[in-house]
């Protein structure tokens, strides 16, 4: 009998196949170790994860008790802090902003709140709520457009600053009670003797009647005296309304031009204010330029001239009131407006105290450049913000 044998497998085969097998084996070495390095990095990744998470857990914790404190600070503060979005409506409220503006406050505009529930006060920046007087102030937030409003409450301070004022005035009083007793007895001596005058019954009808004149006109300067005074004393400006500069400058005009031509001066005016308006107490604010428009009118002799100017600067209306008079010293300038000082024999001294004193209460000043011979330049500055 003859043995079968099996078909012996060709040797180029056999050697791909082991090649095969090697690099499989190798491939799945390296990636036994790729895995193996791999999961090392998960591990470290979830520890570094976890690590992270805890961090955000500690600053979201420092956050939640930084915003209860700021809560709780916002909740306390006596200033009202009022949050705007970058439409201008509110979002957030504390409740002192809450008391002086109402709970409903959020949600509303804040053009709207400030026009229904704030009155401009004299004071640029302040307003009245009622009987009170917040100061008000607003600051960019952030670059969204949001913002931030303060609301101090300023009533308890303005009154003490009023009361200082007034404890000034009263005080200063005091110390020119000397000075006034002298201003008032020249011009009552000078009537009692034109009056005793009068009692002679052999004294012509024409003397008597320059002498009862002469009586009346001092008896009239010490009537404008005690009315200086009182207005001096009181230093408050009753009244508020808000009308145009031009209305302003053409009364003084129709006023002044007929005095200023009378004497043969050159009177002009020059409105540079583009139609802006002021807020105050418009009688006062007359009277003060009138004394500085007098005042020009005594210093410059015929054919001289005063101008009365105005014009803004910034958010400040100033009126310039210019002569080409004698011009004034530096020593003189500096006591012009102390009070009972004056360079005129019929002058009180009280006039430019008085034109200063009410653009004090209106937020204002009044300013003064002079030199000898060069003139003098009053101005008179008023807030004036942009409508």
């Amino acid at each position: 009998m003859s043995k079968s044998r099996n078909p012996a497998v060709p040797t180029g085969e056999a050697e791909h196949l082991a090649e095969a097998f090697r690099i499989f084996s190798q491939a799945s070495e390296e990636l036994a170790t790729a895995y193996s390095e791999l999961q090392g990095q998960v591990a470290r990744l979830t520890e570094e994860l976890a690590a992270a998470n805890g961090a955000l857990r500690q600053q979201y914790l420092e956050k939640a008790a930084l915003t209860e404190r700021l809560t709780l600070l916002l909740d306390a503060l006596p200033a009202g802090v009022v949050v705007l979005d970058g439409a201008g409506r509110v979002v957030q409220a504390n409740p002192a902003a809450k008391g002086a503006l109402g709970d409903t406050v959020v949600g509303a505009g804040w053009g709207e709140l400030q026009g229904a529930r704030l009155q401009e006060s004299e004071t640029p920046g302040e307003f009245l709520v009622g009987e009170r007087r917040l100061a008000v102030a607003v600051t960019p937030l952030d670059s969204a457009g949001g913002r931030i409003v303060l609301l101090h409450d300023v009533t308890e301070t303005q009154l003490l600053k009023t009361r200082a004022e007034r404890n000034q005035r009263l005080a200063a009083m005091g110390e020119m009670a000397a000075q006034l007793a002298h201003q008032l007895r020249t011009p009552l001596t000078a009537a009692l003797l034109y009056a005793g005058n009068l009692e002679n019954i052999d004294l012509p009808a024409s003397s008597r009647v320059s002498i009862a004149q002469k009586t009346v006109a001092r008896l009239k300067h010490l009537e404008r005296l005690i009315q200086d005074m009182l207005l001096f004393a009181r230093g408050e400006v009753l009244g508020r309304e808000r009308f145009p500069v031009a209305d302003l400058l053409a009364e003084l005009s129709h006023t002044f031009e007929p005095l200023a031509k009378s004497r043969g001066v050159h009177f002009s005016v020059a409105d540079a204010t583009a139609g802006a308006a002021v807020t105050g107490h418009r009688k006062s604010l007359l009277g003060a330029l009138t004394n500085l428009l007098e005042n020009a009118l005594q210093a410059v002799e015929a054919g001289g001239r005063v101008d009365l100017s105005a014009r803004r600067d910034g958010a400040q209306l100033l009126v310039t009131v210019r002569d080409d008079g004698r011009g004034l010293s530096g020593e003189t300038a500096a006591r012009l407006f102390d009070p009972f000082f004056t360079t005129r024999a019929d002058g009180t001294g009280l006039g430019l105290s008085i034109a200063r004193g009410v653009a004090r209460a209106h937020g204002g000043g009044i300013e003064v450049v002079s030199s000898p011979g060069a003139g003098a330049e009053f101005t008179l500055s008023l807030p004036c913000p942009t409508p």
